[in-house]
């Protein structure tokens, strides 16, 4: 084993924001310590003891296998792998301002809910800091604190939060536990020892994704009528949509652990959308001939955009040539969207 040289850190203070950049929410948190969880109580408070318990107490620990030299590792795989960490470091410090948030505004308020979201934060803030800590064996790492206090906080109104939040963190148990299972049968890849922690990691996610659910099931607006089925095939085409333009542009990262970036983009997918069967009244039918074809499509024109973007042309020349690219991506999703769901209540009881 090579010793680790100390080298310094450089502290970024921002990160490129893009369309696909991980985003800074806030809500309406009066409404939300005025929802009506009784129908989902017991089951709340179950969670509640189970993350009090905190199986992932001590798995956050950098051991024996973090403390080496990493100066092997080539620079286009450096480079893929940093991305990747930044990315997923700024998602959970969104989800852990938000936690934190929700539980601060809710104590005394709401005392079951205000408990849950403190100890999800605490699982976020942990997440964070472990992702943080592996930017900086590369001599690099992002100043939490200046983002606290910097980034743009997008609004989401209740609703729309406990969908989205749903879904990232059971789209996060999927990515997660899929790469670990890879990397279990091809240990070549397993380039650094951040891979071996991701088995108990995704755990937290499917918890979280679970008190979610409960949420969710706790109002009958967002599950039942045609509003919900919008709202439900909406939040999953959007987040579906966002992970095949995020999975493609960094093939390069998916190539460096032995993954096919296509198949295991769908294989995510479609493993969450089964899941979501769970909590949502539809799920989309990602088995249509033309799901998968359209997604991809609208990754590569994605790609299109960045290389006009990065060319020097002038900005009306630019524009134009966005232009059809642009409404081709709107127009293959507004098709997805218009494909029939699947009814997700006539499935309850038969989804695992």
């Amino acid at each position: 084993m090579t010793t680790a040289v100390s080298q310094p850190v450089t502290k970024k203070t921002s990160t490129k924001e893009t369309l696909l950049t991980p985003r800074f929410y806030t809500t309406d948190f009066d409404a939300i310590a005025n929802m009506d969880i009784s129908s989902q109580e017991e089951e709340l408070k179950a969670m509640i003891a189970e993350m009090k318990t905190d199986y992932n107490r001590d798995h956050f620990l950098r051991d024996e296998d973090f403390k080496q030299s990493w100066e092997h590792i080539d620079e286009n795989t450096r480079r893929v792998f940093i991305d990747f960490l930044e990315r997923s470091c700024t998602s959970e410090f969104s989800g852990f301002l938000l936690f934190k948030e929700l539980s601060r505004k809710l104590k005394g308020r709401n005392p079951i809910l205000a408990e849950i979201f403190h100890l999800m934060a605490r699982d976020e803030a942990r997440h964070a800091g472990f992702l943080n800590k592996a930017m900086s064996d590369f001599n690099i790492s992002l100043d939490l604190g200046y983002l606290t206090k910097h980034r743009t906080y997008t609004f989401f109104k209740p609703e729309w939060v406990i969908y989205a939040v749903y879904l990232s963190e059971k789209i996060g148990y999927w990515r997660y536990i899929l790469m670990y299972r890879h990397l279990e049968r091809h240990p070549e890849y397993q380039f650094y020892p951040l891979f071996k922690k991701f088995e108990s990691w995704c755990q937290d996610e499917n918890r979280h994704g679970d008190i979610f659910k409960a949420l969710l099931r706790s109002q009958p607006s967002m599950w039942q009528g045609w509003k919900g089925r919008l709202r439900a095939r909406f939040f999953l085409l959007s987040v579906f949509a966002t992970h095949t333009l995020t999975v493609h542009e960094r093939a390069d990262f998916y190539a460096s652990v032995g993954l096919d970036a296509r198949e295991y983009d769908r294989e995510v997918i479609r493993k969450t959308n089964e899941t979501s069967a769970r909590a949502f009244p539809t799920i989309l039918n990602v088995d249509h001939p033309q799901f998968f074809k359209r997604l991809e499509k609208c990754a590569d024109r994605n790609e299109e955009l960045k290389a006009i973007e990065a060319s020097k042309a002038p900005k009306i020349f630019k524009f134009f040539r966005k232009l059809p690219l642009i409404t081709g991506i709107f127009w293959d999703l507004l098709v997805l969207y218009l494909i029939k769901p699947i009814n997700a209540e006539a499935l309850r009881g038969t989804v695992r």
